[in-house]
């Protein structure tokens, strides 16, 4: 993917225009990201942010399946933020780029299944149980898929190199007392301190590991050092670099920033 006249380009981006914009951004004001989940079907968010009666939107719709539908160009306002304030400043939507992505978020358990607000229900591998970063008490969470985790890293990744954004936040950091999302299945605090090194702590850990190569022409990554475990995202390529985490039986643990296990011997 790339970034082109404010507009995001790749093979599975397209473009549906939401009428929901307040003009361009001020000269400088652009230099946040906002992290939301739809509470619901891509299709439903998506008319609902292109609906004119109804004073919402955002730039972007990330897919459970890595799909990415941008509303607006990124040089516009939409209106995703709400009341909100962070570190003194108010009204964010006049500051952020809006990011929702597809998840039912909280879920009720229903005998064997877990069941979102509008009646959808899951299984029990689409589910982590979790406190979020404003309560005390666990709860069921939609969880997301890695391509989507993937997608938003890297479209996050692509708006601070061309915007210089400053901060990629939560709406529920924005927004604590009314909103909860993107919840504790998304694992924000690592991409942003990866992208923007909000946290020296970790970073310096981060810069501590060992790197290595890819020395096959594709390595698959797992979700565990088993050749019957799931595959956790696309084939690692040739001369693609890895932070090692963890050794176990010929198998390393690694990051790409996603989190997997790999064969050991075909890296170098």
């Amino acid at each position: 993917m790339e970034i082109k006249e404010h507009l995001l380009k790749g093979a599975n981006v397209s473009f549906k225009k939401t009428p929901n914009t307040s003009g361009e951004f001020k000269a400088g004001d652009l230099d946040t990201i906002i992290l939301h989940y739809t509470a619901g079907p891509t299709k439903n968010a998506i008319n609902t942010l292109t609906n004119p009666r109804v004073k919402a939107s955002a730039h972007l719709v990330v897919s459970r399946d890595g799909s990415v539908t941008q509303l607006a160009p990124f040089n516009l306002i939409t209106w995703h933020a709400g009341q909100s304030q962070y570190e003194g400043r108010i009204g964010f939507n006049n500051y952020s780029i809006g990011i929702e992505i597809e998840n039912d978020g909280i879920l009720q358990k229903s005998g064997n299944t877990y069941r979102a607000w509008y009646g959808a229900t899951h299984a029990e591998d689409e589910v982590i149980e979790a406190t979020h970063r404003n309560s005390t008490s666990k709860e069921f969470w939609h969880t997301y898929t890695q391509v989507q985790i993937e997608t938003v890293a890297e479209v996050c990744r692509l708006l601070v190199e061309t915007y210089d954004m400053k901060l990629i936040l939560g709406h529920d950091e924005i927004a604590p007392k009314r909103k909860q999302d993107p919840g504790p299945a998304f694992p924000i605090d690592r991409i942003r301190n990866g992208l923007l090194h909000a946290d020296r702590n970790m970073n310096d850990a981060e810069e501590s590991l060992k790197i290595m190569t890819v020395d096959a022409g594709k390595l698959n990554i797992r979700a565990l050092p088993s050749t019957t475990a799931e595959q956790v995202a696309k084939s690692l390529q040739k001369g693609q670099k890895v932070k090692v985490l963890e050794e176990k039986n010929g198998w390393i643990k690694v990051r790409v920033p996603v989190e997997g296990w790999v064969f050991g011997q075909y890296l170098k």
